[in-house]
């Protein structure tokens, strides 16, 4: 893929840019660039361009403000302590892309063009990628949209595929702390045959109202059942989860109605590689509970691509709370592991690193 490039006259002076990287947020401050390619049936993809980070206009009747034909991405570029830049298994979140186009009847972009495209708005936007220092990161968002202009419930023939960039600070400030978990027993994420093993943009928005209702809890995040029997862990609003019991066996639900999340499935490797025998199954609310009670679940942990890995505190229920389980030691041994692959700190004996500066 041929991408072109157009740098802006106005980008971001060196002290300002000090400023937000020295406190970076999540998702508040974006890059001077931008990556934009568009796809036609009679073209296929075409016009790859970097330009000035604006604003689109969209006709009224674009396609994905009606019926939200959207794919997106996640994924961090970190700077490592001699200056050059890497991410974290780009390819593997190019093939969900692919994997969630099919589903949402997009065309596919190839891993390879995927890749290219990251690499490219990452290298011209190389400065803004903080130093390591507290987790600091380059958040990544590949997405893709319908941008033809109609109204009409069909694939559209004209989708826009973009990157965009935002520094990103340490998800949790002040040091790691469980998050506290509420249980939804009203709202369901996903269902079979549905889109739940998608990355659209129609899945988070399905989570907002229970989140609400975890938030309303006092609770950081809600956890989902699934939709047949309200009994099967799912998922969380944005996070997979794992449960480690005495004997060393770890167990996640299983995909096929949940993301199948990149950081998921690093733990599920890497757990291995460290002698642990990685179950995916159905997991029951009943499993959790009486786990925890008996001390047979002596650790939860979430995963994701903003938190990497974070221990699970107590479960609120309308019917009751499930205590913390009171160890974490696998759990920050596993985060260790990959925060320090990420960012140089452990050798890459996987082969997940990807060079980009």
């Amino acid at each position: 893929m041929q991408i072109s490039t157009t740098r802006s006259e106005s980008p971001v002076d060196d002290a300002r840019l000090a400023e937000i990287l020295a406190d970076p947020g999540f998702g508040t401050h974006f890059t001077d660039h931008m990556l934009t390619v568009e796809w036609t049936p009679d073209r296929g993809w075409h016009d790859a361009r970097i330009t000035p980070y604006g604003p689109l206009s969209l006709d009224p009747a674009t396609a994905v403000l009606h019926y939200a034909q959207e794919t997106f991405e996640g994924l961090k570029a970190y700077r490592h302590d001699d200056g050059s830049i890497w991410t974290f298994r780009p390819e593997q979140n190019a093939s969900r892309m692919m994997r969630s186009s099919r589903r949402l009847a997009f065309p596919e972009l190839p891993v390879e063009d995927f890749v290219a495209c990251v690499d490219a708005l990452v290298e011209v936007d190389q400065r803004w990628v903080p130093d390591s220092s507290g987790e600091k990161s380059l958040y990544l968002r590949p997405f893709m949209y319908a941008s033809e202009k109609f109204l009409g419930v069909r694939p559209s023939q004209h989708v826009t595929f973009m990157v965009i960039a935002s520094p990103a600070g340490a998800y949790f400030k002040g040091g790691i702390k469980p998050v506290t978990l509420w249980l939804s027993e009203q709202f369901t994420r996903a269902g079979r045959g549905g889109m739940g093993a998608a990355k659209t943009g129609g899945n988070y928005a399905a989570s907002l109202a229970a989140q609400r209702e975890a938030i309303e809890q006092g609770c950081d995040q809600v956890v989902f059942l699934d939709d047949q029997e309200f009994r099967y862990i799912e998922e969380l609003g944005g996070m997979n989860l794992f449960f480690v019991h005495a004997d060393g066996r770890i167990v996640t639900p299983a995909t096929g109605t949940i993301l199948e999340g990149i950081t998921r499935a690093s733990i599920i490797e890497l757990a291995g590689s460290l002698g642990h025998t990685v179950e995916e199954r159905k997991f029951s609310i009943d499993e959790w509970r009486e786990g925890v009670a008996s001390g047979a679940i002596t650790e939860i942990f979430a995963c994701g691509t903003a938190a990497v890995v974070t221990p699970v505190g107590s479960l609120k229920s309308p019917h009751g709370d499930v205590a913390a389980p009171a160890g974490t030691d696998l759990t920050m041994r596993i985060r260790e592991e990959l925060v320090g692959l990420q960012f140089g700190h452990r050798e890459d004996t996987h082969g997940w690193m990807h060079r980009v500066v």
